[in-house]
């Protein structure tokens, strides 16, 4: 029978190297999956404040574009008054009128000088508070017989 020295137990023997691996394999993937967790979480929320304010964009959008469609309106009706701003659901929406005095359109501005007028519109609406401010500015020229 061999010698055992006085530090030996029956347990030595029974040990093998690699007996904490598997502990630091198991925290390893813990970690790497919390990470992958953590990372889509940030990009959901960012994904979901992007959807957000492009749909104020859109409203935004829809309520400048009604202001033209009112200022069209009262341009073909020769009213070319100021008009204080109004709402739109949720949105301010301005428009101002300016009656051009020359039409960008040169050759029909010769043939009919006296019979056409023309107005500048431009109409602007905003949406929001400082988190999710939207707005839009659209603009247009209206051509109309004159009066």
């Amino acid at each position: 029978m061999e010698k055992k020295s006085c530090c030996y137990n029956r347990f030595m023997s029974t040990m093998r190297p690699e007996r904490g691996f598997a502990l630091v394999a198991a925290l390893f993937v813990m970690v790497v999956i919390g990470l992958a967790v953590a990372a889509m979480s940030r990009l959901s929320v960012t994904q979901t404040a992007s959807v957000d304010l492009l749909l104020q964009q859109a409203r935004a959008y829809q309520a400048a574009r009604a202001g033209l469609e009112w200022g069209i309106v009262r341009a073909v009706r020769h009213d070319c008054s100021a008009a204080p701003p109004f709402t739109v659901g949720n949105a301010s929406v301005s428009v101002e009128c300016k009656s051009l005095s020359l039409c960008d359109d040169a050759d029909l501005a010769e043939e009919t000088p006296d019979k056409i007028k023309c107005y500048y519109l431009t109409a602007r609406a905003e949406l929001g508070d400082d988190r999710d401010y939207a707005w839009r500015k659209l603009e247009t020229v209206v051509e109309t017989e004159a009066p």
